[in-house]
């Protein structure tokens, strides 16, 4: 057993808070948790990936648990670009010259961005229930998937943000809920978790994310050349595994699929059956045997 440890760290734009565990000389893996979500998500595949030899940095995202912006005066962007540049900047300040990513929703989203803005230094990307080019706001999407994405559209509007800010604990209960099957989650995880949406910055990035990835908001001037790297979003030469639910009620298994034309080198897809929006909670065997695997391909 390696006992998780709380580390800050200062990037240019965040005081990160991250649990640090696993070998000190192991292979880092970086492990991005999404939204709403924090680092508990990765709790029962540590495991696993400690018995690999890997050591693992699961940093809170930019507006959860305890990372910070450093000034008050730092636009509180939510915008996927700006979540990508964050892990570029964590593993700078953390001195990390090569490593995985392995992230899930938001934290997925990050870690393609991350892929396809440094190559040369991330050895192996995982995404869990999200597929890469899902980004753009101009998008196809199935009315199905339309439907599932109530809560972006409800996010535009002032009586959505509002309920963000003062009904946050009830809005993120009802997503867990409803985004996998029935009775997968217990009062005791959603409670662990949900003090990380208590951060006082969770309300503002939660509504920016959400309006600015449909063309609804500004985004920071800070991150425009990125924006335009990432648009339209670029193949990834990094080895790429995509784990999937097959009941994900938030980002159905079809979004994920056939995006293989997006990857110049290695790519795999694991669809988990039975598995709802959250793998790393619902089946954390299955997993973290995954991601150990592909880590050693």
């Amino acid at each position: 057993m390696f006992p998780a440890r709380l580390w800050h760290v200062a990037t240019p734009v965040l005081d990160v808070g991250l649990e640090v565990s696993g070998p000190e000389s192991g292979r880092p893996v970086l492990l991005l948790h999404g939204w709403p979500d924090d680092v508990r998500t990765w709790d029962d595949v540590l495991p696993a990936l400690h018995a690999a030899g890997c050591r693992t940095f699961a940093p809170y995202l930019r507006g959860c648990g305890p990372t910070r912006f450093l000034s008050a005066s730092t636009m509180r962007s939510g915008q996927l670009s700006a979540l990508g540049q964050d892990v570029l900047d964590l593993a700078a300040a953390l001195h990390l010259e090569r490593f995985a990513v392995v992230g899930h929703d938001w934290g997925a989203r990050a870690a393609y961005i991350t892929a396809a803005l440094a190559p040369d230094r991330v050895s192996h990307c995982v995404a869990l229930s999200v597929g890469w080019g899902t980004n753009d706001p101009n998008q196809s999407l199935a009315l199905g998937q339309a439907r599932n994405y109530w809560y972006h559209w409800f996010m535009a509007l002032d009586r959505g943000a509002r309920a963000v800010r003062e009904e946050r604990r009830a809005l993120t209960r009802l997503l867990w809920q409803t985004w996998g099957p029935d009775g997968w989650i217990t009062d005791e995880a959603f409670d662990a978790t949900a003090q990380s949406f208590e951060n006082p910055d969770w309300a503002d990035v939660t509504i920016h994310s959400y309006r600015h990835r449909w063309g609804l908001g500004d985004g920071d001037e800070v991150y425009a050349a990125l924006e335009k790297r990432l648009n339209p979003a670029p193949a990834i030469s990094v080895p790429t595994l995509v784990i999937h639910g097959s009941a994900d009620m938030c980002n159905d298994p079809s979004t994920s699929m056939n995006r293989q034309g997006s990857f110049s080198r290695l790519y795999d897809r694991l669809v988990l059956d039975g598995v709802g929006h959250f793998p790393a909670r619902e089946s954390p065997g299955l997993v973290g045997h995954a991601v150990v695997r592909f880590l050693a391909r």
